[in-house]
């Protein structure tokens, strides 16, 4: 377990819409672009062995690709590597990070300079959901299994403790990287899964919403 004080003051950041990263939690990624390659060699070498997995921000008017302020750091706790010289890794998500600016030059990959004030619940133990209904929940999440035609063990997530149900939820299910963001920025556990019901709901009623705002 990474102490708050031993959390350095720049990371290597990966820019990846719509990949979800949370703290206590696992992300699979499969690297292959060299300068990924490079962040990945490059990160090995640092005790504390993190990248941050961000969401790119289209900037309106601006040439380039942006970044979202918040993201979150994970900890390399396995790689593997094909005989082509790709690598299988995995992360396990340690803390939320809010950028301060990113560093120019040096690297082929992206760097910034972040602080992690705010989220020092991150580095604690598991988060629960004493408002958590779960049966209704279940109910809700059956239903949108069924019209996205997905397949679940539902003895498995009738048994899984609310955050490991709540965020792995949010890493999986399809939404826009906006939607992932917010799943991000969730203040906590009770807020994330209301956040995930409301997604949940909203793209049941296919956009309705939206279309009649229009």
């Amino acid at each position: 377990m990474i102490k708050a004080s031993e959390l350095p003051d720049t990371i290597a950041i990966f820019p990846l819409g719509g990949a979800l990263l949370l703290p206590r939690s696992r992300l699979p990624l499969h690297i292959f672009e060299p300068r990924y390659l490079q962040m990945l060699e490059d990160a090995l070498k640092t005790r504390e062995r993190l990248i941050g997995m961000i969401q790119p921000n289209e900037v309106p008017g601006r040439g380039g690709t942006g970044l979202h302020t918040i993201g979150c750091a994970g900890r390399i706790m396995q790689f593997s590597e094909t005989e082509d010289g790709r690598y299988l890794i995995t992360l396990a998500g340690v803390s939320r990070f809010r950028v301060v600016k990113e560093i120019e030059g040096f690297t082929p990959y992206r760097r910034c300079d972040v602080v992690w004030d705010g989220f020092d619940r991150d580095l604690g133990p598991d988060e629960t959901d004493t408002a958590f209904q779960r049966q209704g929940f279940l109910k809700l999440l059956e239903r949108y299994f069924d019209a996205r035609q997905l397949s679940a063990d539902w003895e498995t997530l009738k048994e899984a403790d609310d955050e490991l149900l709540v965020n792995s939820l949010s890493m999986m299910l399809d939404f826009d990287p906006e939607d992932k963001q917010a799943l991000l920025e969730a203040p906590s556990l009770t807020t994330r899964r209301e956040t995930l019901v409301t997604l949940m709901e909203y793209q049941l009623r296919g956009g309705q919403e939206s279309e009649m705002m229009q």
